[in-house]
């Protein structure tokens, strides 16, 4: 990433946490364009909730998936988080534990968590309470 690039990435990504969408959409579409799951998971973020621009369900799919894709923690708990809800996208709970299992193998607890319930609840995968124990022990320590 080029100096003018890695400046345009933090400044779209401060727009973005100041609330100011649209700025920060302009900043951040040319990177994720390019390829930066950064910007690609933010645009998500923003296609999906319509925050400075219409919502779309298939840009904030495709963001997502990009972002994702490319190791992105956030983006897999995102992405897993849309197949466990039907949200931009059929509902498929199995594709759901993929993805949320790939972000809480890097650490975050909240995929962890929800993994947890999938298993105590059987939510595309077999019912475990051994499983679910370890995912919840697993959430806990990476707090």
């Amino acid at each position: 990433m080029t100096v003018d690039q890695d400046m345009e990435l933090s400044s779209g990504i401060s727009a973005f946490e100041a609330k100011h969408f649209a700025n920060a959409a302009n900043l951040l579409a040319p990177l994720a364009d390019g390829g930066n799951a950064e910007a690609q998971y933010r645009m998500a973020i923003m296609c999906q909730n319509g925050l400075g621009r219409a919502q779309n369900d298939t840009d904030a799919l495709k963001w997502m998936r990009l972002a994702a894709d490319q190791a992105h923690a956030y983006a897999q708990h995102g992405l897993g988080f849309m197949f466990m809800q039907g949200e931009c996208v059929d509902k498929d709970e199995v594709e759901a534990v993929k993805w949320m299992t790939l972000a809480a193998n890097q650490g975050l607890p909240g995929s962890a968590m929800t993994l947890g319930l999938m298993y105590e609840q059987g939510q595309g995968v077999e019912k475990n309470e051994v499983e679910a124990k370890r995912w919840y022990k697993r959430a806990e320590e990476n707090e």
